[in-house]
């Protein structure tokens, strides 16, 4: 559906808040766009650089940092909420759902009493959901920086897919191991490992040491076996049918057939197809 300025009509704010936070082409909706991005780049930043040995002030401004990321992403899960046509549509989309998930481990450490936020060891784990937010900027072809063809789409969701599998499966071994395994010091140890793991190198040097680090490795390599082929078939199906044409053949019912063919490819009936050749 293609989307119109409200700058040319008169709109409710609801309308307006649906119209930007969709928007591609106005410099509204590219800046909020571009905002985003960076916020959710800067977000996933913070996880890793709090992994790694530093100051107090260091980790008071990483805090900050936190928070207030937080906070943004939580008035845009507020906003789109309420800007949609269709509230409980837009609540169980799955990009929203990513969108409140990533903020909860935050609101959960300044909502709950210190010592149970500490000692709820799966909130550290749930950080890493923020990577997924990275989806939410592949729903469609249209970009800040304008349209690509759904072929480069597909094949950046791939490479998507391949970081968001290492990062996530990093995260999650981090949490599990480098509170008793001298290998897993910083999120580095742990993306280490799990791109020789994953790609069967698999040098030794680090080994997980609990059950929960065994499991997440079987997992990720169980969701890589699954995911990247399956991703990668569709890039190939995509590429191998663009210069086909909806035409089926009426003896076998075999679609999509070349542009230029005459008879179907697989019994030899003869079909028809419309074509222009007033050129």
């Amino acid at each position: 559906m293609e989307l119109q300025s409200p700058l040319l009509r008169e709109d409710t704010p609801r309308e307006v808040v649906r119209f930007y936070l969709l928007d591609h082409t106005t410099p509204i909706g590219k800046a909020i766009d571009i905002a985003l991005l960076s916020l959710n780049l800067l977000f996933i930043l913070v996880f890793v650089v709090e992994t790694y040995p530093h100051t107090a002030a260091t980790d008071a401004l990483l805090w900050r940092l936190e928070v207030g990321i937080a906070g943004v992403f939580l008035v845009e899960y507020v906003l789109r909420l309420y800007g949609a046509e269709d509230r409980f549509e837009e609540l169980t989309n799955p990009h929203t759902v990513i969108d409140l998930l990533s903020v909860l481990p935050t609101l959960s450490v300044l909502l709950l009493p210190g010592p149970v936020t500490f000692e709820l060891g799966f909130l550290r784990v749930a950080r890493i959901v923020r990577v997924l937010r990275f989806y939410r900027f592949t729903q469609d072809e249209k970009f800040f920086f304008g349209t690509v063809e759904a072929q480069t789409l597909r094949a950046g969701e791939l490479v998507l897919t391949i970081f968001v599998l290492l990062f996530a499966t990093a995260g999650i071994f981090y949490s599990a191991e480098h509170v008793v395994n001298p290998g897993v010091r910083t999120f580095g140890d742990a993306f280490y490992y799990t791109v020789v793991s994953l790609t069967t190198v698999g040098f030794g040097d680090i080994t997980p040491v609990t059950t929960g680090g065994r499991w997440v490795t079987v997992s990720a390599i169980l969701a890589g076996i699954l995911l990247i082929p399956w991703q990668a078939g569709r890039i190939v199906r995509e590429w191998t049918s663009r210069d086909r044409v909806d035409a089926t053949c009426p003896n076998c019912g075999l679609n999509h057939h070349d542009a230029d063919a005459s008879h179907c490819k697989a019994c030899g009936h003869v079909i028809y197809q419309e074509y222009d050749d007033s050129s």
